[in-house]
């Protein structure tokens, strides 16, 4: 089985981050027959991030620094796409310019498209950047009027267990005076 020859070539820990939490076998495409080269051991943390399901951690890649260097094929075109996407950071930068990869493993690795300028999807900050999650609280930072209704949510407002929208990183929905209304994050401060 894959994963036995996973965790055998590992040592038990993510080939990416040394983690030995929640691994699970993670497969890059396009290949259609997971074998050694193309799959790697990965923790959640990673695969989560690599897969855009959670927000990107500059530091958690940091481990990239030496996992880079593996001479597993998926090792490499992971470590060259994940720096590729935090190419702004100088470490990542740095180690980019000194990977090297062969030609048809940069191909491999280009795939994915992560070495062009991408806007994070999905990800909900307050007004000062710092992420939102379902449930968390916030106070709003301007006094609004609620379209359509004839309460305001005023400056100092705490709203409760809050809800994401899902398809618009800009909004969060929470109850004001009794009435579920949607609130922009850019006037929003997480408690």
């Amino acid at each position: 089985m894959i994963k036995d020859q996973l965790v055998e070539r590992s040592g038990s820990c993510c080939e990416l981050c040394g983690s030995t939490n929640d691994l699970k076998v993670f497969e890059l495409k396009p290949d259609t027959i997971t074998n050694l080269d193309n799959a790697l051991l990965a923790c959640s943390t990673c695969a989560d991030q690599i897969n855009k399901v959670q927000p990107m951690d500059p530091n958690h890649w940091k481990c990239l620094t030496n996992s880079m260097w593996s001479e597993v094929p998926a090792i490499q075109v992971i470590a060259w796409r994940m720096l590729s996407r935090l190419k702004n950071e100088a470490w990542a930068s740095d180690n980019l310019d000194i990977l090297y990869l062969d030609d048809e493993v940069l191909e491999w690795a280009k795939e994915a498209g992560d070495h062009h300028d991408q806007i994070e999807i999905g990800v909900h900050k307050d007004s000062n950047g710092m992420i939102l999650n379902d449930g968390d609280s916030v106070v709003v930072t301007k006094t609004l009027d609620v379209k359509g209704s004839s309460i305001s949510a005023k400056l100092g407002t705490v709203v409760k267990n809050i809800r994401l929208v899902p398809d618009n990183p800009e909004q969060i929905e929470g109850r004001v005076e009794g009435q579920l209304i949607v609130i922009l994050t850019k006037y929003l401060r997480k408690q």
